[in-house]
């Protein structure tokens, strides 16, 4: 099952090469989960609620990168305090995404569409931006090959609106393209001085400017 008004073609590619990409890669799941298992013990997985398609949440699925390391009273430290070499790793080589590819087997996400962002941010879109919810999000994205971490949140998500108008399996299949090349450099991993990037707390700009 997967949502209404996402066409059958996307969801045939998504579920085909995944399949295919699953069988082929499971070697190195296994390594990864047994090497997070042992840096950073349980649960191997980090599980967050995300919005999807038309903002309905689902469990998005990633291999932990932190530890759960907290101050004297009780809250979480800083992410740049508690990500480990392994964790860090991970991240810059992508890897830590892999369990996505699950979400995308369940209907969730896509191979190609706007990143999964935070619930507390639905709230704080502009109707405009609110619009990359109007398709499933994706493991990468328009808005991941055109800069990433390193773009400002209104940048990302006119990449993301500019997708959601111009869709196409071409442009899925470029953009797959592009990601292995960028994950490969190593680019826009994060925004100076953030372990990834900082919060959204707001579009910047005017709804209808």
């Amino acid at each position: 099952m997967f949502p209404d008004g996402i066409p059958y073609s996307k969801r045939f590619f998504d579920l085909l090469f995944t399949s295919i990409g699953l069988v082929i890669i499971s070697p190195v799941l296994a390594i990864i989960a047994i090497l997070v298992r042992m840096t950073h013990g349980k649960p191997i997985l980090f599980h967050q609620i995300r919005p999807g398609y038309l903002g309905k949440p689902f469990c998005n699925l990633k291999f932990r990168t932190m530890l759960d390391t907290r101050d004297a009273n009780g809250n979480l430290l800083p992410d740049d305090e508690r990500i480990t070499p392994l964790g860090h790793f991970l991240r810059v080589t992508s890897l830590d995404e892999l369990p996505e590819l699950f979400n995308v087997i369940r209907g969730e996400m896509s191979l190609v569409g706007p990143r999964p962002l935070l619930l507390e941010y639905l709230d704080r879109y502009t109707t405009e931006q609110a619009r990359r919810h109007e398709v499933l999000p994706g493991i990468t994205g328009w808005a991941q090959v055109n800069g990433r971490n390193i773009l400002t949140w209104e940048d990302k998500f006119r990449y993301d609106v500019w997708y959601v108008d111009h869709r196409s399996l071409g442009l899925d299949i470029n953009i797959l393209w592009i990601t292995f090349w960028k994950v490969l450099k190593r680019e826009g991993i994060s925004q100076p001085g953030h372990a990834t990037a900082e919060k959204f707390m707001g579009s910047k700009e005017q709804p209808d400017e």
